[in-house]
C-alpha cells in the first residue's frame, strides 16, 4: 500500500501512499462485509434472542440472489466512500536539501531546515520539533518509516529512533503543580474531549493551545503525559 521514495529533479524526494491501493482495498473489505451482511443476519434470527430482529427478519425477506447481490453492492459503494475519505487524510512528504513539505487534507505546511531540529515517530505518527523543543506539526502517517527516514537523512535533516524529550514527560493529573496557568484547566478539557472520538478535532486545537504556552503533550494508554518546553 505504500510507494517507495521518488527521487525527482532538483533534488527532490516526495513520498506517499498509494491511491489505488488504499480504495482498492476498501472496496474488497466493503464487499467482503456485504456479501457477509445476510448471513449474519439469518445467523441472528437462528438465536432465541437476538438484538436487532426487525431489521434482520426485513433484510432476509429480499428473495437470493437480490439480496446478497445488493448487500454487496451497498458494501462497495461504502468500501469506496471510505477509501476516497482515507486518500483525502492521508499523509504525503516532500523533502529537499533545505525545506520539508507535509501534505494532508488538502493542505500543504513547509518547513525549513532552520525551523526543525529533529523528525521522529511517535507510535503512528509523525512528529516535527522546533529548536525550542516545541513541536511543530504531529501528524497520522501511513508512509514506511524506514523510507521516510531514509529521505530524510539523504537531504541531511535529522531523524531520531524516539522521542528526543521522552524522559523529560510527567503524567499528567488534575491539579499537576508546576505548570503555567492555564493549562491544568486546557488539559482537563482536552482529557473529556478525548473521550469522544466526535471531538478529536477539538482535542487537536486544545494541544495547539498547549503549545502556545510551552507545554507539550503525549498521549499514551489512554492518558496525557506533558512537558514543559525550554529553549535549546
Amino acid at each position: 500500500m505504500r510507494k517507495s521514495p521518488r527521487p525527482q529533479a532538483g533534488g527532490v524526494t516526495e513520498l506517499a501512499e498509494s491511491a489505488r491501493a488504499m480504495v482498492l482495498f476498501c472496496v474488497a473489505c466493503g464487499a467482503v462485509a456485504g456479501a457477509l451482511l445476510p448471513l449474519l443476519a439469518r445467523l441472528l434470527l437462528s438465536l432465541p434472542w437476538a438484538p436487532f430482529e426487525g431489521p434482520a427478519e426485513l433484510l432476509t425477506s429480499v428473495p437470493e440472489p437480490a439480496l446478497t447481490l445488493g448487500t454487496i453492492a451497498v458494501g462497495v459503494l461504502g468500501g469506496l466512500l471510505l477509501g476516497f475519505t482515507a486518500v483525502h487524510e492521508s499523509l504525503s512528504v516532500r523533502v529537499t536539501d533545505t525545506h520539508v513539505t507535509l501534505t494532508i487534507r488538502d493542505s500543504a505546511r513547509e518547513f525549513t531546515r532552520e525551523e526543525i531540529s529533529v523528525f521522529f515517530r511517535d507510535g503512528k505518527q509523525l512528529v516535527l520539533l522546533g529548536p525550542d523543543g516545541l513541536e511543530q506539526a504531529r501528524e497520522h502517517c501511513g508512509l514506511n518509516w524506514q523510507r521516510l527516514a531514509d529521505a530524510l537523512t539523504a537531504r541531511g535533516h535529522t531523524w531520531a529512533s524516539e522521542d528526543p524529550h521522552r524522559a523529560e514527560f510527567r503524567r499528567w493529573v488534575p491539579s499537576t503543580p508546576g505548570l503555567p496557568p492555564g493549562v491544568n484547566a486546557l488539559l482537563r478539557a482536552r482529557a473529556q474531549a478525548r473521550k469522544n472520538e466526535d471531538h478529536a478535532e477539538e482535542a487537536r486545537e486544545l494541544r495547539g493551545e498547549l503549545l502556545r504556552l510551552g507545554v507539550v503533550v503525549r498521549d499514551e494508554d489512554g492518558r496525557q503525559y506533558v512537558r514543559v518546553a525550554t529553549a535549546q
